[in-house]
């Protein structure tokens, strides 16, 4: 059974760090391209950024580059997402995906549909 565990959410005051966690299992997880959506209350699920298989190609959308940076360790079967000089705007559940490519896909990235998803952890930025 696939199972994908995220950790790590919790409130930062606003110029503040977290660093995400999600911990894969029941998967290959390292042969496909993972991810991390985020959904604010009230808003629609939002992709944020993915990364390759081997860690190698990533993608931000604009709105986080230089401020978040996706990672993952294929043989702790586990997946990052350090997040730094949050904002109020970061506010939301954060959840951890996998894709069902095992290829990089490039700009397509952006709107590939996951086929694994997880509970999600909930960050709360405060001004």
């Amino acid at each position: 059974q696939v199972q994908l565990v995220e950790s790590g959410g919790g409130l930062v005051q606003a110029g503040g760090s977290l660093r995400l966690s999600c911990a894969a299992s029941g998967h290959s997880f390292g042969l496909y391209v993972m991810g991390w959506f985020r959904q604010a209350l009230g808003k629609e699920r939002e992709f944020v950024t993915a990364i390759s298989p081997g860690g190698g190609l990533t993608y931000y959308i604009d709105s986080v580059k230089g401020r978040f940076t996706i990672s993952r360790d294929n043989a702790k079967n586990t997946l990052y997402l350090q997040m730094s000089n949050l904002g109020p705007e970061d506010t939301a559940a954060y959840y951890c995906t996998v894709y069902p490519e095992a290829f990089w896909p490039g700009l397509q990235i952006r709107s590939a549909r996951p086929n694994y998803w997880g509970q999600g952890t909930q960050v709360t930025v405060s001004s």
